[in-house]
């Protein structure tokens, strides 16, 4: 039970760190994931495919009793109500996050990555970041200084011929809204609208576990990955990191190991590191857990894009069809705000052609707008207790930075009128300002019940028009119209205050930086300052959250990672 490498967590990141450590034969690595294998030949159904609700929304690949609170928390009134906690769909299979998300391949913007080496992350430019973003793809579309041809993950665009109704629309409705056309999303970055990149092969969804685990990978002798087993304690010895202790399949078992990798995500590393006793001096005090190393950084500044969505009823003709392609995104959008000193390209735009697995969510199209520069930073990941099945308190403070909830009221006057296109009218009606409500959430739940309901619903909703609108005004709409956040401030803002959620790119919780940064938790290869034979690699060791859906971020920081440990090694 003697290893070079204990990688916690089989997610995007361990997975890469699982191939590139045991490539050479000579360094005995051992997965430990808590949730199920996703075995060449065994991938459930729901993960393979191409459309993503059937796996984010099911209890059998999620921390199904993580809940987290998104809106801004008063730390001036100690009395003020805390806000409602939300259930938040953390990924608990191997593959992580890869394994049940949108399959959205982004980078990011070049100055992302120009800030993580200015906020202390030496040799995290774009420069040094491009390569390992083309070293981890194979495009199936482009062959050029943008891209790579020969990584384990590939990546291409859903062609137009299979694209909704709606989809099209929204594209001449872009155009004659003046935004430029880009035929590809990561090539030169600037303002404009694509075809939406996807890490997605043949109509299949191939995650970090398909990609990287494959059975070729599989065979090699040096490598032992461990699914079901949920790690309990960090070991040390002194200050130095030895081992883990976990339950395989229920069973207590302990592992030793050169060095440990936490690769957890940034909600379950820093708990990780907080019951080692490594953390924020006074809470572990608190919570009587022996202070290991004192690090300040640990937990806190955690980060996510806030979201609203500006969504429609989808008339028949316009809907998602099946036969073609199961992708229910095929556009996106980037656009420059100009709001709060923010960089070019600091909003982005999803335009679903589907929102959810019922046929009522076949009817709702939407505009889904997210911050994609977030300058709220105020988040934080706190222990409940010292025992490791208690999920840890998560607190996002999302709108925390006035400027986020500007930009986002702004997006809904950007993207409100374009539904009175030709093109929206011909495929829409009844546009309204959407919420990832707990109602939503109720109905989006896998079940015999919410499929007969919303089957009884859905075809009501085809019937008359005056039923519709009935409907639609009683049981799909939230608490605002359309017209009251355009036109009033004061609603704009409780409007977004109350619905603005993150879109799953939780990180920054132990964030690399310069030695003397006090709230670094980490150096610039995720070593973890203060203790030896520890270390980070994933989301959460991010200065600041990328312009991006996170899973390329966290996969290309893995591969640069290991770049360096088999250097070092």
């Amino acid at each position: 039970m003697e290893f070079d490498y204990i990688i916690v967590g089989g997610g995007s990141a361990g997975c890469v760190l699982a191939n590139r450590l045991t490539a050479q034969g000579k360094n005995k690595v051992l997965v430990c994931e808590a949730g199920e294998d996703t075995a060449p030949g065994k991938v459930p159904s729901e993960i393979l495919d191409s459309y993503p609700g059937t796996a984010y929304l099911n209890n059998r690949f999620i921390w199904s009793s993580l809940k987290v609170t998104t809106e801004v928390i008063s730390h001036n009134d100690r009395d003020a109500p805390k806000p409602p906690l939300r259930k938040y769909e953390q990924a608990r299979i191997l593959g992580g996050g890869s394994s049940i998300n949108g399959q959205m391949a982004n980078r990011g913007a070049p100055t992302d990555y120009n800030d993580w080496e200015s906020r202390g992350a030496a040799g995290w430019n774009w420069d040094s970041v491009l390569p390992y973003f083309k070293k981890l793809e194979t495009d199936l579309d482009f062959d050029d200084e943008w891209h790579g041809k020969d990584g384990p993950i590939p990546v291409r665009r859903v062609p137009e011929a299979h694209w909704s109704g709606h989809s099209k629309a929204v594209v001449e409705t872009f155009k004659r809204a003046n935004y430029k056309y880009l035929e590809d999303q990561n090539g030169f970055f600037e303002d404009g609208f694509f075809p939406i990149t996807i890490s997605n092969a043949e109509e299949q969804r191939v995650s970090a576990s398909i990609g990287y685990l494959n059975a070729d990978v599989r065979k090699r002798e040096n490598l032992h990955i461990s699914t079901h087993t949920s790690v309990t304690e960090l070991l040390f010895e002194d200050l130095r990191c030895v081992g883990v202790k976990a339950l395989v399949n229920g069973k207590p078992t302990e592992f030793r190991g050169r060095e440990i990798i936490l690769s957890s995500g940034a909600i379950h590393s820093p708990a990780h590191l907080m019951r080692a006793g490594i953390g924020p001096e006074s809470h572990l005090r608190d919570l009587g857990i022996p202070v290991r190393y004192a690090s300040y950084g640990v937990g806190q500044r955690l980060m996510d894009h806030p979201s609203v969505a500006i969504a429609a009823f989808l008339k028949s003709h316009a809907r998602v069809r099946n036969q073609d392609s199961r992708r229910h995104m095929h556009v996106g959008m980037r656009y420059t705000s100009d709001i709060g000193g923010a960089p070019p390209g600091d909003m982005f735009v999803v335009c679903t052609s589907k929102n959810s697995w019922h046929k009522v969510g076949e009817q709702i199209a939407a505009f889904l707008v997210f911050v994609n520069k977030t300058f709220s930073e105020t988040g934080e990941v706190k222990l409940q207790s010292a025992h490791w099945a208690e999920e840890p308190s998560v607190d996002f403070n999302l709108l925390s930075d006035r400027r986020d909830l500007e930009r986002i009221a702004d997006a809904i006057q950007r993207l409100a009128p374009l539904y009175a296109d030709p093109a929206m009218q011909a495929v829409t009606s009844t546009p309204f300002p959407a919420a990832y409500s707990d109602k939503v959430r109720q109905v989006g739940a896998i079940n015999t019940k919410n499929k007969l309901l919303t089957g009884i619903m859905a075809g009501l909703l085809d019937g008359p028009e005056f039923l519709r609108n009935y409907l639609m005004k009683n049981f799909i709409m939230e608490d605002f119209t359309l017209e009251g956040v355009c036109n009033d401030e004061d609603e704009a803002e409780a409007f977004i205050r109350k619905a603005a959620v993150g879109v799953w790119h939780a990180s920054c919780t132990c964030r690399m930086g310069a030695e003397d940064d006090p709230m670094a938790v980490t150096d610039n290869q995720g070593r973890v300052r203060g203790v030896a034979g520890l270390r980070v690699v994933d989301a959460s060791i991010f200065p600041v959250v990328p312009s991006a859906n996170t899973n390329f971020p966290t996969i290309m920081t893995a591969e640069k990672i290991a770049d360096t440990i088999l250097a070092e090694a």
